[in-house]
């Protein structure tokens, strides 16, 4: 990671994703268990881009940022490749309680949720602090 502009970018992002997920915690432990889904799916997202930030690539949707994660990231065996599951679960997830009407976000799933995104970003942060 030779461009200084790059390395700060990624670390902001890993930044908004530690807050994203302490966000999670509190909303969890108040039982706001759509809100604690959103912030931690949100978690992840901001984990990958903070990775994508070294390769200095971005994308306008979410699914160009997952889909060139999971290619150069998981598929090649950089990153361990439960992270393609836990991002797959936790964009359905939050989709489900953001969009749709009747969706009851129950304190399991929610803490399924979070129990994820914390494990994923332990894994991108071990993984940018070796860079």
């Amino acid at each position: 990671m030779s461009d200084p502009f790059m390395k700060d970018l990624s670390d902001y992002r890993i930044h908004a994703a530690r807050e994203t997920l302490a966000t999670a915690q509190l909303l969890f432990q108040n039982a706001k268990y759509k809100d604690s889904i959103n912030r931690a799916y949100y978690s992840i997202f901001h984990g990958m881009r903070a990775i994508l930030a070294i390769d200095g690539v971005d994308f306008k949707k979410h699914s160009g940022v997952i889909s060139y994660f999971r290619e150069k990231y998981i598929k090649t065996g950089i990153l361990p490749k439960e992270l393609s599951v836990i991002i797959g679960q936790a964009s359905l997830v939050r989709n489900q309680s953001d969009y749709e009407d009747f969706f009851l976000a129950s304190a399991e799933e929610a803490q399924k949720q979070l129990e994820n995104a914390k494990y994923f970003y332990a894994v991108v942060a071990e993984y940018l602090n070796a860079l």
